[in-house]
Formats: structure tokens, C-alpha cells, sequence
């Protein structure tokens, strides 16, 4: 339909669907309903994308940020940031994990190799994390010394570096979830490329001797 100008004019129904569109999904992916709180926006659809991407983002800064110091002054404001930025990724994480179990409501609960996955992964995260606070925090008190502490550091090291292969099959396994194929469309291909390039980055920076090879 053209206006007088020649300029054709949009449909009434189009404008009034490009204005109620998310920014992530189509129309009615993630809408606020009538009468709805605001704050139930931060657990709707795409919110679960984001904090795992979040997450995930986080573990790996944590990982850069203590890869390349030697010193023992190096080290210790290494593992401070460490833990500070692997806290914030646990939250997301949590709060993701959360949010997608809150959303299912009566469907059918780690039914999917990422649903499964995504449980195994939230439990490895919590366990690393509580054996991270042990050795760095309640080393003398747990462990008996800190020596005792320091022994399992290199352990502590190969789980991480595990832990972030999990989690990246988690994400690859996300994109074959009927979500991602019918609404989102995210192809496995181009993220799982992007997590190769990623991991084979902090790959080269691993240094054989603090996992104790």
C-alpha cells in the first residue's frame, strides 16, 4: 500500500508488532503480560542465555587473570581476583540454572543431553568451588597446614581445566535443544568454533609445571 508521496506506508499490525517484539526471539518469546511484575522480566526467556553466557565468560577471565603469574606476590593477587571473579560467575551460573527450572514448570525436568549435562555442570562448579575455598581459606584448619593446602593446587588446576570442557559442551549440546532450533536459531557450528578458538587460546597458555607435569 503506497501513501500519496509514493512511499508505501506499514501495515497498522506490522508497526504494532515491531513495537511489542523483544530484542532477543520473536514476538511473544519474552512479552510482559498484563498485570505481570516487572521483575519477572529478569527470569523470562533469553535472561537464561545470557547468565550462563555470562558465566562462562567469567570462569574463563578467572583463568586468563592467574595463568601467567610465577611470583609468590604474583600469585596471591592472581588467586584474590580469581576468587572474587569466580564468585561472580557462580551466581550467574546458579541463577541461570534457577531460572530455566523455574520456566519449565511442569515439563519434564533434565530430559535432554543439556538438561543433563547442564545439572552435572552446576554440581562440578559448586564442588571446585568449595575445594578452592578449603585450600586457599581453611587450609591450616581442614587440610591440617597450609603445605597440606598447597599440595592440591595442581589438582585444583586440572578440574578447573575440565570443568571448562564440560561447560563447553554444554553449550554446544544448548544449541540441539528445541528452544535454540525453533526460536533462537543459534547454529552449532559457529559457537562451536567459537569455543575452539577459545579454549585453544587458554590452552597455550597452560604451563605444564603448576599441573605438576
Amino acid at each position: 500500500m503506497a501513501s500519496a508521496t509514493g512511499i508505501p506506508q506499514t501495515d497498522p499490525t506490522t508497526i504494532v508488532e515491531q513495537e511489542s517484539a523483544p530484542l532477543l526471539g520473536r514476538p511473544g518469546d519474552a512479552t510482559q503480560r498484563q498485570g505481570e511484575s516487572i521483575a519477572r522480566n529478569l527470569i523470562s526467556a533469553s535472561s537464561v542465555q545470557l547468565l550462563a553466557s555470562s558465566g562462562l565468560l567469567l570462569q574463563i577471565q578467572a583463568a586468563l587473570i592467574l595463568q601467567p603469574t610465577t611470583t609468590p606476590q604474583q600469585k596471591l593477587r592472581g588467586t584474590r581476583v580469581h576468587y572474587s571473579i569466580q564468585l561472580v560467575s557462580i551466581i550467574c551460573f546458579l541463577a541461570a540454572f534457577t531460572v530455566i527450572e523455574v520456566n519449565k514448570g511442569d515439563h519434564p525436568h533434565f530430559a535432554s543431553p543439556h538438561g543433563i549435562l547442564g545439572l552435572l555442570t552446576v554440581i562440578f562448579i559448586v564442588l571446585q568451588a568449595l575445594v578452592g575455598v578449603v585450600q586457599f581459606f581453611l587450609s591450616a584448619t581442614v587440610l591440617g597446614s597450609v603445605e597440606n593446602g598447597k599440595r592440591i593446587y595442581k589438582y585444583h588446576r586440572w578440574t578447573g581445566y575440565i570443568l571448562l570442557l564440560l561447560e563447553s559442551t554444554t553449550v554446544v549440546a544448548a544449541t540441539r535443544t528445541s528452544y535454540n532450533l525453533a526460536v533462537i536459531g543459534i547454529p552449532t557450528w559457529a559457537v562451536f568454533i567459537a569455543l575452539l578458538v577459545t579454549l585453544s587460546g587458554i590452552g597455550a597458555r597452560v604451563k605444564p609445571h603448576k599441573l605438576g607435569l
